[in-house]
């Protein structure tokens, strides 16, 4: 039995069987989701081929310690931001060595939100080794907590695949 739901499930089994046979690993580096994206994949018999690490960076100062995000990214733009997704997301890459990475921020709830972020917000991106980089806004809305971190980890999936495909 799976601890996640079934289409998650699927999405995960099909990333550690299309990325084992054309030999590509991943690295996560993840906030609001606290470890869910590579614990879907990781739940995959055979996964060891596949996922080399995963960053859980819940703190700024983990983000920047862990992942390289500099300090200035977080105070400008702030932890839940399309830069600071991107930047985990180059550190996550560049610092397992993987050939793809996924990242995301954002504001579970159910409180931490604002007028300009509000709870529901999660910024995702992805990368790989050859340049090709993505970044989705995006806005759940108020799921409650479990929701918007599902939503989220959904999303991270389908983001993997697309960067694999880029």
């Amino acid at each position: 039995m799976s601890l996640f739901p079934s289409a998650i499930e699927e999405k995960a089994k099909a990333i550690i069987a299309d990325f084992s046979v054309r030999g590509l690993t991943i690295a996560t580096a993840e906030s609001c989701t606290g470890g869910l994206i590579a614990g879907a994949l990781t739940e995959i018999a055979g996964s060891s081929a596949v996922v080399l690490c995963g960053y859980v960076t819940y703190s700024n100062q983990a983000k920047m310690d862990m992942l390289g995000v500099p300090a200035v990214t977080l105070e400008i733009f702030g932890a839940v931001s399309q830069q600071t997704a991107l930047a985990m997301a180059h550190g996550a890459l560049y610092r397992s060595g993987a050939a793809l990475s996924v990242a995301v921020t954002g504001i579970a709830g159910p409180g931490g939100g604002s007028v300009e972020k509000p709870v529901g917000l999660v910024h995702l991106a992805a990368m790989n080794r050859h340049g090709a980089t993505k970044h989705r806004e995006m806005q759940y809305g108020d799921l409650g907590r479990e929701g918007v971190r599902m939503a989220t980890l959904h999303t991270a999936l389908e983001m993997l695949i697309e960067a694999a495909q880029a």
